[in-house]
């Protein structure tokens, strides 16, 4: 669903727009509202309201008896909030998830398929870089074709 690495700034106001074609993918798939919350690896993770509710439930089926599981649900929930991009696609993002993220100006909003993810610039660049030599490799342990 969402797919695609793109360039963008926090204005001044903090807010960040949504790239164009996730907009247009919004548009048509009746798509309103978002859920963002504190990712893995640094950046922040967008979810449909729909794609929420799914991960919300693998996440709820966790044992709360085990440290790991209330660890992540407190990390993960506890940073969530939910966001209606207005007319042009814009929408704050909070102060407490751009430090965490390392947010400063400079973002790269990259599609996930059905997550969208938000990353510093720099941040971003020093993952691909030191992702992208290792991709083949990666590929080759994960991917059975």
């Amino acid at each position: 669903m969402f797919y695609g690495e793109y360039s963008h700034s926090i204005d001044r106001k903090g807010r960040l727009i949504l790239p164009a074609r996730f907009r247009d993918v919004c548009l048509e798939n009746g798509i309103e509202k978002f859920f963002v919350t504190r990712g893995l690896d640094k950046c922040i993770f967008m979810f449909s309201q729909d794609e929420w509710r799914i991960q919300e439930q693998k996440f709820k089926s966790m044992p709360f008896t085990k440290r790991e599981s209330r660890n992540f649900n407190r990390l993960f929930f506890s940073g969530a909030i939910d966001i209606i991009p207005d007319k042009q696609g814009r929408f704050v993002v909070p102060q407490y998830l751009k430090t965490y993220a390392q947010i400063d100006q400079q973002v790269v909003v990259i599609g996930v398929s059905t997550r969208i993810e938000i990353w510093a610039a720099d941040v971003w660049k020093q993952f691909y870089d030191q992702g992208s030599s290792s991709f083949e490799d990666i590929a080759e342990n994960m991917i059975d074709l």
